[in-house]
């Protein structure tokens, strides 16, 4: 973890994967949603954070080695500060990553090459039925070849309020509305993925005042083999695999 305090680590799915001697911030403690890590990822983080951090200005999630730089290389020493993120929310309500490019294919192409379909389809309905202001969105997104990915953001904390209000009401409903027990492990984890679509729906509909940061991952990616899965997915070739 970085050195900065404004850094607070919690431990996600800790209802079920704690482990002594993790001196994290359990994502069970209060009102959660920590059992449901299997199936919402780092989502049981950011639903602690919105029920129960309440005396705070603004709220944010890196995770899993991906962090916002101010410069490279990519090293903890370089994450961004309390500092950087004070100076920006000056001037604006939200922070995301820079958007990930697809290139050779939309947003919804690149989700259903790599998960089933139908969670993002029945996404689309509960949209056009329960929030149709943010169905204009949706259809512009899905048609796109980038987006602001990895649930990554600082926001004001009037903004996340809102945004977790969104989303968490979506899923919600999602989860009312399909079957996932036949799914892979890694499929399982579709409410995670779902959300990361709904980011940029959210953000084009409220129409906060948002900046972009340099995000980066510690120990770098390995591109060439995302580019290759992603290339054989567009094909039809092997086996479905998550690419982010």
């Amino acid at each position: 973890m970085p050195a900065d305090p404004v850094y607070l680590p919690v431990l996600v799915g800790a209802v079920k994967n704690y482990k002594p001697g993790i001196a994290y911030q359990r994502d069970d403690e209060g009102e959660n949603i920590s059992a449901k890590n299997p199936f919402y990822n780092e989502l049981t983080g950011i639903y602690w954070a919105w029920k129960n951090l309440k005396d705070v200005d603004a709220v944010g999630l890196v995770h899993y080695r991906r962090y916002f730089y101010v410069k490279k290389p990519f090293t903890l020493e370089n994450v961004a500060k309390e500092a950087d993120y004070v100076k920006l929310l000056e001037k604006h309500d939200v922070i995301l990553p820079t958007k990930r490019n697809y290139y050779i294919e939309s947003n919804y192409d690149h989700y259903v090459h790599a998960h089933p379909a139908e969670p993002l389809d029945k996404t689309r309905e509960i949209l056009a039925k329960d929030y149709p202001d943010y169905l204009p969105a949706f259809d512009m997104m899905m048609k796109r070849r980038s987006a602001h990915m990895f649930n990554m953001f600082v926001m004001k904390k009037a903004q996340f309020d809102a945004y977790c209000e969104f989303i968490f009401g979506v899923l919600n409903k999602l989860e009312a509305q399909i079957d996932i027990s036949g799914y892979s492990v890694q499929d399982q984890r579709v409410y995670g993925y779902i959300s990361e679509r709904l980011m940029d729906v959210w953000l084009y509909t409220t129409k906060p005042d948002y900046t972009e940061m340099t995000w980066g991952q510690l120990g770098g990616e390995k591109k060439l083999t995302k580019g290759i899965n992603l290339i054989k997915r567009k094909l039809g070739i092997g086996k479905k695999q998550t690419h982010f």
